[in-house]
């Protein structure tokens, strides 16, 4: 695929997120069930991304004495990008999976989740480094 013929199918999307109602008039509609099942997978996605901004705003604002001060930008900063990254996914991931029930194809893979995964491992190592060794500024 070319760059152009990329950035218009992102350009198509994206635009998406905002007019669910084109969504509707492809394909037929599914059995409620699914489209319910993938609004609540979209929830949980928006659940975990907003644990990740509160996780990453308690880092900053209350760990002011326990770290320094680059320790926490660092974390709190990888937190918030984790947070940010959800929250696209979410809408993108729902669309996605959303046309493709519409249309019956296959449901779309994505790299994400195991990304994120080891986001959150690489911060619960790093976090336990901070336990262990204190790094106070």
């Amino acid at each position: 695929m070319s760059d152009a013929g990329g950035l218009r199918g992102l350009r198509e999307s994206v635009g998406l997120w905002f007019a669910p109602a084109r969504v509707r008039r492809e394909g037929t509609t599914p059995d409620y069930r699914f489209s319910l099942a993938n609004e609540r997978t979209f929830l949980a996605w928006i659940r975990t991304a907003l644990a990740l901004i509160g996780g990453g705003f308690a880092v900053d604002q209350f760990l002011t004495d326990h770290l320094a001060h680059w320790v926490r930008v660092v974390l709190a900063l990888a937190l918030l990008a984790g947070g940010f990254a959800c929250t696209l996914r979410a809408v993108n991931h729902w669309v996605r999976c959303e046309r493709a029930i519409r249309t019956g194809a296959d449901l779309p893979v994505s790299r994400f989740p195991a990304l994120l995964a080891m986001l959150v491992a690489v911060l619960a190592v790093a976090m336990v480094a901070v336990v262990v060794f204190g790094w106070a500024g």
